[in-house]
């Protein structure tokens, strides 16, 4: 930590976060939680002390903790953290929600770096807890510390045989020094007994029994349901309407309208209708008649964005990488292939659609929210209220699903602003139909690739031009001088050696919405870039692994061009180290019954190497994906249960948008609206899955995300392997399969 803090550990006690007899350690936990990088440079922490461990005399040791949990087992894995250090059962350590606080955190949960980002200090703070105790002890008995162990949730002297639990030492410790939380002695990783442990998740029990408390399950005294009437078309607003009919609905208490916001939120605005129960709002929706103005947007559809498009790839980009000569190399070649690949938008689907429940009082505001940005939230309802962020308490509730959505303020925005108006508290709720049509959604992108080899296979050349809605160019003050930045991740530092590379990009421009999405742009960037170096070894004759494993070549490291200063440089010795261990486990190279075939794999996002192999079939025209066998080398596991759980879990969102999901828009609008004509995989459909988690000593990474980019990559290899031809475009359409 650096810098004074602005709030010490007394004034923390005092502030009623922790009542009677406590010792409370506050540390700082890693600013890996934005999925913006230049959000997390520009943004220092707001205090030095962003989460707190407190130890009580009835041995119970309390974790407060920014982070949301949206099923990824952040708060399974993080205790287990603390409790190791700390040297207490793991099931000692309960996590409380901290109050969205802007004076003590600064909250945000994504990009895959809970763990990753929590790893050291909480390490760091469960052994200077258990420092400060065995101090504690040591004073009381009167020895030397150094005869003293923490033990069992206590500590032990070993001479004397004598045992003191850590809540009898409570009092004492907490009139202690805290060490310094950078030096403080750390235990030796062979002495770990709870990280690398398959622990169960703490919350699985509330799930399964469905007391769990999620968003749309917060109910507040005197709370009104509302739904928004949002213009189809985006960009559009209201002409006029007639509500005539909707006041006549049971159960209708009002109808008012919202105005559109820009960045912060970029909310639609639109037709309020406030009624007794969600079922009256929706019938009272359905009952309005509109006129709306559909706006510049209107004339948008797929076909004009492809258009743009092939129309942005005719011309060169703008250079986002060059080393050597690509184009040069690319004309004297005589072994060389030019092919294209085609994204469309995704939603995010979560099961839980958007809602959120604020009551505005003149006095202060409370909001129950499923949120992965508290502070965000906090931060709308203080500007839609004009409160004082230290007046608005924000509950942050379980999420089904987030996936990134909930990164966004938009729900919140409409919320603040319908109780505002209504001047009661209320729950503003999406419809599934509400979900798919408005949300932010994964940039639609188009990507030319061309490469060229020598005599040997060696890679002579490696050009890859981009042109896509980038994220960036939407949300970034400035993103439309570099909206490259959010758009290729890895593919701009890949582990495969060239001679000549080359990358470009043009932005496309959209009315569509799009913001992070699992993954963001890897979701996009290992497709194309795992696709593309199998068409190489096609083009060499080479097995598929066998080109790979050659073009990674030596051991070496590879430096992040898109986070020079943030980012790891990329290890090619664990990137080849998940491909040969993907292959032992997936029995590569065996034979397969007839009318099976196996595509392979590997790519390195959120800092974590993944190689997936897939087995597929084909039947009536529809892809059968038997069997996926996945390697992950994510650090140091804190619990490998967790992380196959998050690989899994990737591999079947990924599969959703590689076999089923695509958002096409006409006429300014989408075109989907809910699973029926948005499919996801049924259970039925989910392949047996396998995940091989290395053994690691490094520090832990990222794990929600890194499954993704590589399983529609090694489904479309494989059916290549099995029919001969290349699917270059997601998702996979009948017709490519012919």
């Amino acid at each position: 930590m650096s810098g004074s803090p602005t709030l010490d550990r007394r004034d923390f006690l005092k502030s009623g976060a922790a009542l009677g007899v406590a010792l409370v350690i506050g540390f700082h936990l890693d600013a890996r939680t934005t999925t913006d990088p230049a959000q997390a440079q520009e943004k220092p922490p707001v205090n030095p002390f962003d989460a707190w461990v407190r130890i009580t005399p009835d041995n119970r040791v309390t974790l407060i903790l920014e982070k949301s949990e949206m099923g990824q087992g952040a708060m399974t894995a993080l205790p287990m953290i603390l409790a190791e250090e700390l040297c207490v059962d793991w099931k000692q350590v309960k996590v409380e929600q901290a109050p969205t606080n802007p004076k003590v955190y600064d909250h945000g949960t994504g990009g895959s770096g809970s763990v990753a980002g929590s790893w050291l200090p909480l390490r760091r703070a469960g052994a200077a807890g258990r420092e400060m105790l065995i101090s504690a002890a040591a004073r009381r008995w009167n020895v030397n510390r150094d005869t003293c162990v923490a033990q069992d949730g206590g500590v032990l002297h070993g001479a004397r045989k004598n045992f003191l639990a850590y809540g009898e030492l409570v009092e004492e410790a907490a009139k202690l020094p805290i060490p310094d939380l950078k030096t403080v002695p750390l235990k030796n990783p062979s002495e770990f007994t709870i990280v690398g442990r398959d622990i169960p998740r703490v919350d699985a029990k509330e799930k399964a029994t469905g007391t769990a408390k999620f968003g749309i399950d917060a109910r507040v005294p005197g709370m009104l349901y509302a739904v928004v009437a949002r213009c189809p078309v985006f960009g559009g607003k209201v002409k006029s309407f007639d509500a005539t009919k909707t006041k006549t609905v049971s159960g209708v208490r009002d109808v008012i309208t919202i105005d559109a916001a820009g960045k912060g939120a970029f909310t639609a605005g639109g037709i309020v209708v406030l009624a007794d129960n969600s079922w009256a709002a929706m019938e009272g929706r359905r009952a309005l008649k509109i006129v709306w103005d559909e706006g510049p947007s209107a004339s948008e559809s797929s076909a004009t964005l492809d258009k743009q498009f092939l129309e942005n790839a005719a011309k060169p980009g703008k250079m986002v990488r060059n080393d050597g000569d690509a184009d040069g190399a690319l004309a004297g070649s005589k072994k060389k292939i030019d092919v294209s690949y085609e994204f469309p938008f995704a939603p995010h689907a979560t099961m839980e659609p958007m809602n959120c429940t604020v009551h505005i009082r003149p006095d202060g505001a409370e909001a129950w929210v499923p949120t992965q940005a508290p502070q965000w939230a906090q931060d709308v309802i203080a500007g839609v209220s004009g409160l004082p962020r230290e007046s608005v308490i924000v509950h942050t509730m379980l999420m089904g699903g987030g996936f990134g959505r909930r990164y966004q303020a938009d729900f919140v925005m409409e919320a603040a602003q319908i109780s505002k108006s209504a001047g009661k508290p209320v729950m503003a709720l999406w419809t599934r139909e509400d979900d798919m049509q408005h949300d932010f959604y994964r940039p639609a992108s188009y990507h030319k690739l061309q490469g060229a080899v020598e005599a040997d296979g060696k890679l002579l050349a490696w050009k890859h031009f981009q042109t896509s809605t980038s994220i960036a160019a939407m949300w970034d003050a400035k993103g439309e001088e570099n909206p490259e930045k959010s758009e290729f991740g890895t593919a701009v530092f890949i582990p495969y050696e060239a001679s000549n590379f080359r990358v470009e990009y043009t932005l496309a421009k959209s009315g569509v919405p799009r913001a992070w999405w699992r993954s963001v742009e890897h979701s996009t960037s290992g497709f194309v870039v795992e696709c593309f170096v199998d068409e190489l070894a096609t083009l060499v004759g080479v097995d598929p692994l066998e080109y790979r494993l050659r073009l990674i070549g030596d051991d070496r490291e590879i430096p992040d061009f898109v986070n020079p200063k943030e980012g790891k440089p990329l290890n090619t010795a664990r990137q080849k180290g998940v491909l040969k261990l993907v292959a032992e486990k997936s029995g590569w190279g065996s034979p397969l019954e007839k009318g099976v075939a196996r595509g392979i794999a590997a790519y390195y996002s959120f800092e974590t190497y993944t190689a997936c192999v897939a087995e597929v079939s084909v039947k009536d025209k529809a892809v059968k994906v038997n069997r996926l066998v996945y390697a992950v080398d994510c650090g140091r596991p804190v619990n490998p249960d967790g992380v196959r759980a998050q690989v899994e879990s990737a591999a079947i969102y990924g599969l959703s948008a590689a076999l089923y999901g695509a958002i096409t828009i006409q006429g300014g609008r989408v075109e989907q609206s809910n699973f029926n004509d948005y499919e996801l995989p049924r259970i039925g459909d989910a392949p047996k899955t396998e995940v091989h988690v290395v053994r690691s000593t490094e520090e832990p990474t990222g794990i929600g995300e890194p499954g993704l980019p590589v399983v529609g990559a090694a489904v479309c290899n494989a059916l290549y392997a099995l029919r001969g031809k290349r699917i270059r475009r997601l998702p996979i359409a009948s017709e490519d399969l012919a």
